[in-house]
């Protein structure tokens, strides 16, 4: 083992916590276990590789199916505990019109919306297509379209008040690479909006927080608010947020520890460069979100798919 040197850091509001870093660099080499294969490849022994993201004949059945994973995502939060009344949202942008993007409607209970319950708005907040029954939140239109306009790149948002991620968002601070897990939010895959306007009724607060985002993000703590997350699929972005909510939570648990006395030890930058290449895949954070979607359609025998 690396000897170690001893760190007590005072965060701002919070008591001493000590942290241990390796002085020398890890003994392990990375770089060659890929071996020219992808994340996902490599994560599956042998000769059957898990199936990534799937390709689409047309835009009709592509967006029946990101709708389909949508609201598989929805109910997933609702198992895990994310409603808080009204509070939340998802948007997934449309395959076909690109200025516009499908999100859940104000009001309802995300564990019983469904795919006919998704509202196409344009990001100019105008209603163009899905349920007209309910209107979009404003507070979500507003951020998602800052977000989207922000990040062509980033085709799903979300964003919720769940319990940990608004915790540890009162802080004002960022995630320490503490877990092989918390390793996707490395470097400036992660950020935090050090601000808070209250409820976002303006569009000049969405553009801040899609400037916190900044262009590589894939998560962003809001100061007293919660954590919000994107990605290339609408189940990227959702295992993201699952991730970074779990991480949240871990860190809490730790700053508690350690303002107990009991050290931590940080992932060193090469052990965490390593792990976000192919914890922070595409592919791969779609894979681990499908998980999920699989317990979903078995549990309400796919209800959420009408």
């Amino acid at each position: 083992m690396s000897s170690t040197t001893v760190t007590t850091t005072k965060p701002a509001g919070l008591n001493g916590t000590i942290s241990i870093q390796p002085k020398e660099a890890s003994h392990t080499s990375h770089g060659n276990e890929l071996n020219g294969k992808t994340p996902l490849q490599a994560m599956s022994h042998g000769s059957v590789v898990l199936a990534g993201i799937p390709k689409h004949p047309d835009f009709a059945s592509h967006r029946k199916w990101q709708l389909e994973h949508m609201a598989a995502a929805f109910r997933h939060w609702h198992r895990e505990g994310y409603v808080e009344g009204m509070s939340g949202h998802i948007s997934v942008r449309d395959p076909e019109f690109k200025n516009a993007f499908w999100t859940n409607p104000l009001g309802r209970h995300f564990g019983l919306l469904k795919v006919s319950d998704m509202i196409l708005v344009n990001l100019d907040g105008e209603v163009i297509g899905g349920n007209r029954s309910r209107p979009p939140n404003t507070a979500g239109f507003l951020i998602h379209a800052s977000v989207h306009k922000a990040r062509p790149d980033a085709h799903a948002i979300c964003h919720s008040h769940s319990i940990h991620g608004k915790a540890w968002s009162v802080f004002g601070r960022r995630l320490e690479m503490l877990t092989q897990d918390a390793c996707k939010f490395r470097g400036e895959a992660h950020s935090v909006y050090d601000s808070y306007g209250g409820v976002v009724l303006g569009s000049e607060e969405g553009d801040r927080i899609a400037a916190a985002l900044g262009p590589r993000g894939k998560g962003c703590i809001l100061r007293n608010h919660g954590i919000l997350t994107v990605g290339q699929t609408v189940d990227e972005a959702a295992w993201l947020y699952t991730s970074m909510e779990n991480t949240c939570r871990v860190q809490l648990l730790a700053e508690a520890a350690a303002a107990n006395g009991v050290p931590k030890v940080l992932i060193t930058d090469e052990e965490a460069n390593f792990n976000f290449d192919v914890e922070s895949d595409p592919e791969i954070c779609y894979c681990e979100f499908q998980v999920y979607y699989d317990l979903e359609d078995e549990l309400s025998n796919g209800a959420f798919k009408n």
